[in-house]
C-alpha cells in the first residue's frame, strides 16, 4: 500500500516508516520544516495531492511533566489543530485506512490496573498532563465519529510510554526515560557525585520500544477494524527508582541517585491491559535493558559522542 506517515521525522513516525518500507510498502510524508500541520489548507492540499491508501497519524506536540505544566495551551491547542486537520483532510481525500495514535495518558488517574480500553472517560485525568490527554481523547472520538457517520474503516491505538531512537532528549521537555539518559550522561562526563530525580521514585511505569510499536501499527492496519481504541503495551512495569538505577547502569554513571519528594510524581501507576492486541499475534520483542542500551547508543552517535551541556 501507499502509506502516508504524518510526523515522519519523529521518533514514532520514523520507526513506522522504516517498518512499512521493510514490508514492501511505499511510504510518503514530509517533515514539519516542509509542512506545517497546523495550517489547514496545506494539510488538505497535501493529502489530496498524494492520495495515499492509508494514513498513520504519529504527529503531535509531546513532552514530559514539566513541559505539560508550563505550556498547557500549546499541548491542547496545537494537538487539536494537527489531528483535526489531518482527519478532516483524510475524509476529503477519500483515504480508506487511518490509524490515529493516542496515548495511555487518556485514561483516568485512578483507573483499575491493568487498564482496559473500557476505562476511557470513567474518571478524572492526571492533572499534570490533562491538556494533552484531552486533545488525544478528542482525536480518538473524532475517529469514532467518522466511523459512525461515514462508515470509514479508521482505527485508533493507545500506546504506553514509548522510547527509542530519535526520542526527544531535551532536559526541559523530554519524557522520563530519555531525560534520565541525558541526565546520567551529563553527570558521568562531569564526574558528578549524585543525580537528583523528581518525585519519590515509587511510581510504576510501563515502557515499549518504538520499533515494537511500529510493528504493531502495521499489523493493526492489516488486521484491525473496530470502534475500540486498542491498547499497545509491553505488559511489564518498573518503578521510577528501579528505572533510574537501570539507566545509570547502562550509561555507566556510578554516583548516588537521590529523589526529591517535593517534585510531582505524576500518576502512581499506569499499566495497560494489552490482551486484545496480543490476540492478533503481536507481542513486544525488545526488552527494556536492551532497548535502553540501543537508545543510548543512538544518543551518543547523534551527539558526536560529546557530553551535551
Amino acid at each position: 500500500m501507499r502509506l502516508y506517515v504524518a510526523g515522519i521525522n519523529g521518533m514514532v513516525g520514523s520507526a513506522v516508516a522504516l517498518e512499512a518500507t521493510a514490508r514492501g510498502n511505499e511510504v510518503l510524508g514530509r517533515p514539519s520544516s516542509d509542512l506545517d500541520l497546523t495550517i489547514r489548507a496545506e494539510v488538505f492540499r497535501e493529502l489530496t495531492d498524494t492520495q495515499p491508501d492509508a494514513l498513520v497519524i504519529a504527529a503531535a506536540k509531546v513532552g514530559g511533566i514539566g513541559a505539560n505544566s508550563a505550556f498547557p495551551v500549546d499541548f491542547l491547542s496545537v494537538n487539536l489543530q494537527i489531528q483535526t486537520n489531518l482527519l478532516d483532510a483524510a475524509h476529503v481525500a477519500g483515504i480508506e485506512r487511518v490509524l490515529f495514535l493516542g496515548s495511555s495518558c487518556i485514561y483516568p488517574k485512578l483507573a483499575p490496573q491493568p487498564i482496559k480500553e473500557s476505562a476511557l472517560l470513567t474518571g478524572t485525568l492526571e492533572p499534570t498532563n490533562e491538556p494533552y490527554a484531552i486533545a488525544k481523547i478528542a482525536g480518538l472520538k473524532l475517529v469514532a465519529a467518522y466511523r459512525r457517520q461515514f462508515g470509514h474503516k479508521w482505527i485508533s491505538a493507545m500506546p504506553t510510554n514509548l522510547f527509542g531512537p530519535r526520542d526527544n532528549f531535551d532536559l526541559e521537555t523530554a519524557h522520563v526515560l530519555p531525560a534520565l539518559i541525558h541526565r546520567f550522561h551529563k553527570a558521568k562526563f562531569a564526574e558528578a557525585h549524585s543525580v537528583e530525580i523528581w518525585g519519590d521514585g515509587t511510581p510504576l511505569r510501563e515502557f515499549l520500544h518504538v520499533e515494537d510499536l511500529a510493528r504493531a501499527t502495521l499489523d493493526l492496519l492489516i488486521n484491525y477494524d473496530d470502534l475500540v481504541a486498542i491498547n499497545v503495551g509491553s505488559g511489564q512495569e518498573i518503578s521510577i527508582k528501579d528505572l533510574a538505577a537501570l539507566v545509570a547502569k547502562v550509561v555507566g554513571f556510578t554516583g548516588e541517585i537521590t529523589f526529591n519528594p517535593n517534585r510531582p510524581n505524576g500518576t502512581s501507576r499506569k499499566l495497560l491491559d494489552s490482551s486484545l492486541i496480543t490476540e492478533f499475534g503481536w507481542k513486544p520483542q525488545i526488552d527494556l535493558e536492551t532497548g535502553i542500551a540501543s537508545t543510548y547508543d543512538w544518543f551518543l552517535r547523534n551527539q558526536n559522542k560529546e557530553p551535551v551541556i
